[in-house]
């Protein structure tokens, strides 16, 4: 079955967060009760048809701000050859994988690294230490959530993020949070270009479990604690309503 299409009609919860009164979490329903799962290493093609064996890792990572390149960049000190496919062999230094884009903005290094193009910190399906993200690997073996060592639209992929701030009509405000599926319109007008993509595409949507269950641990970090717990009694709610609308489009009926 084909990509779906990105208007399909969502579901919608929002609550105030209950560690935060000025906060109000907005989340997609919808998503939250999917059947996606990764699929990187079991059927993944890339975004890209000359990629095909990096995933999303082709364009490299833009970091958030200072904090989140600092915090990175102590993990890519600990890589050693053995888990990073490109390490230069000696010291790292910044330059050995983080760059500029056309804007100026700093983002991690891309390669053009035995005939396709990725993240300098993509290693590729026969490296020994293992394919796929050098700094996954490290958290794995230093048995920590991979939130504590890559950059943060990496980490949070295909889950997304956003805040706005919102008065309403008697003056009052609140910061809205809002937690959604990263689809190809979270990559720009770039996005309407890829090859392939997963989070609305039925080959991804095989997970047995929901995203609000197999994500509790990025969805945690991302909302806090008393936030994801209070999801959670939504989504168990929204999955037994089985309303046509809480289904989304690309996972099995």
């Amino acid at each position: 079955m084909p990509e779906v299409t990105l208007d399909f009609p969502r579901a919608w919860v929002e609550f105030t967060n209950p560690d935060d009164a000025d906060e109000r979490m907005r989340c997609d329903l919808t998503w939250l009760t999917s059947a996606y799962s990764c699929i990187f290493g079991n059927g993944c093609p890339g975004m890209f048809k000359s990629s095909p064996d990096v995933g999303c890792c082709t364009l490299g990572a833009h970091f958030a701000d200072a904090e989140d390149e600092s915090r990175t960049a102590e993990f890519v000190r600990k890589l050693t050859p053995d888990l990073w496919e490109q390490h230069p062999g000696r010291e790292v230094k910044s330059d050995d994988w983080v760059e500029l884009d056309d804007e100026g903005e700093r983002k991690t290094r891309v390669t053009d690294f035995r005939g396709q193009e990725s993240c300098v910190l993509s290693n590729r399906p026969d490296f020994a230490g293992g394919s796929g993200c050098a700094l996954h690997i490290l958290a794995a073996a230093e048995g920590r959530e991979h939130f504590e060592t890559k950059p943060d639209v990496c980490w949070q992929l295909p889950i997304r993020r956003t805040f706005r701030d919102v008065e309403l009509t008697d003056g009052t405000t609140y910061t809205e949070v809002t937690i959604t599926e990263y689809d190809r319109r979270g990559w720009g007008p770039g996005g309407h270009d890829l090859d392939w993509y997963c989070s609305g595409n039925t080959e991804a949507h095989v997970a047995v479990e929901p995203v609000y269950v197999t994500n509790e641990a990025e969805l945690t970090e991302l909302m806090g604690k008393a936030a994801y717990d209070e999801l959670v009694r939504h989504c168990e709610a929204h999955v037994r309503s089985r309303s046509a609308l809480a289904l989304h489009p690309a996972s099995p009926h």
